[in-house]
């Protein structure tokens, strides 16, 4: 609510598209695969399809540890050219080694199981006419059906209200945090992440802005894919987040200061810190208060406890379902949120013990 009031108060103006390609800037198009073989040649299509003049975009795949055909598939494509090592030491690996290769003024970061619309490219590099923005992230959007299961379903309508955060913090001043999906950055600013580092694309986004740069948000250039195939691989991915976001709050302590940073550190205290830590906390604490404030014979707490029992066993009810394709889109919100906030304190745990490699296991997503 505080950031929608914000962006009421303070809204930037709209950049202005670039109608003349003999004004675009050049681009470089980095797209990391691994084993990607039943998507690549979607992905392939689907970039050389992209609306921007072929002479000032540079396609760079990058397919370290791949043992299917991915390389193979994309060396057919004279367009692309390809960075392949046989050994896998994770994406940030791959992205950095490849990263000395771009020559280009801007670079634009995707995945290969994700497509780009049409127009993704000019609506990104419109933002870089202002000088002040160091990065810009595209939206991520998951494949809605008219039936889905819990994943299908928790995962959509989470990214639904995660755009528009990040549009509300985009338009009071910047995003805390790209998603890898689909973001891009004036090339000159990056930094290598450490090689151990578990969500780059956050921690990226975040030292850029830290800098003294904006991170802005562009909803209409977007990349599609579908949801994770059930609860059990999206909890792959959420764990491994969450230990990643502990991480990296603890790389990226010093944005804390709000006498240093401002309306910066606001933003990512609000919607990264308090998210990742106090947030999954508090809710049982919450349940605990609320059960004995209604003991005492307090009616409004008698209500509150009843309500959260309620979304609790609703909950409980999603998980038996999860598998299920229900067309209530949001039947599965209390389950999907649960599964999230549990996944905080295993990703917590995972990291702890050092047991969250750089090198993860893919979720697999679900069939179109």
């Amino acid at each position: 609510m505080i950031i929608y009031i914000l962006s009421k108060l303070k809204r930037r103006a709209s950049p202005v598209t670039i109608q003349n390609d003999s004004e675009l800037p050049v681009v470089t198009l980095l797209v990391a695969a691994y084993n990607e073989e039943a998507y690549i040649l979607d992905k392939i299509h689907n970039t050389l399809a992209l609306d921007y003049p072929k002479n000032k975009l540079k396609l760079f795949f990058v397919t370290d540890g791949s043992n299917d055909r991915t390389p193979e598939i994309i060396r057919n494509f004279p367009e692309i050219e390809v960075f392949h090592s046989p050994e896998r030491r994770g994406k940030i690996h791959a992205v950095n080694r490849v990263m000395k290769h771009v020559s280009t003024p801007i670079v634009v970061f995707c995945d290969a199981n994700t497509a780009l619309n049409p127009e993704a490219l000019k609506l990104i590099v419109r933002h870089y006419q202002d000088p002040t923005v160091g990065g810009v992230a595209g939206e991520k959007r998951i494949l809605s059906k008219d039936k889905d299961n819990a994943s299908g379903s928790g995962e959509g309508l989470y990214w639904k209200y995660e755009s528009f955060l990040k549009k509300k913090d985009a338009e009071v001043h910047s995003i805390v945090g790209a998603a890898g999906e689909l973001f891009s950055i004036r090339t000159g600013l990056f930094e290598e992440p450490a090689e151990n580092m578990l969500i780059e694309d956050f921690y990226l986004s975040l030292r850029i802005a830290a800098n003294g740069y904006r991170f802005a948000y562009e909803p209409d250039a977007f990349a599609s894919e579908t949801a994770s195939a059930s609860v059990g691989e999206e909890w792959k991915r959420k764990v491994r987040i969450s230990a990643g976001g502990f991480q990296a709050m603890y790389k990226l302590s010093y944005l804390l200061n709000p006498f240093r940073y401002g309306i910066l550190t606001f933003q990512y205290v609000s919607h990264r810190v308090l998210r990742w830590t106090l947030a999954p906390l508090f809710l049982p604490l919450i349940l605990l208060s609320s059960l004995y404030l209604a003991m005492q014979g307090f009616g409004f707490y008698q209500m509150m406890f009843v309500a959260q029992v309620a979304f609790y066993l609703l909950a409980a009810l999603g998980y038996a379902l999860r598998d299920r394709k229900i067309g209530i889109k949001g039947f599965f919100v209390p389950y999907y949120f649960v599964v999230m906030n549990l996944s905080v304190y295993a990703g917590l745990v995972r990291l702890l013990r050092g047991r969250q490699s750089v090198v993860w296991e893919k979720a697999k997503r679900a069939e179109a």
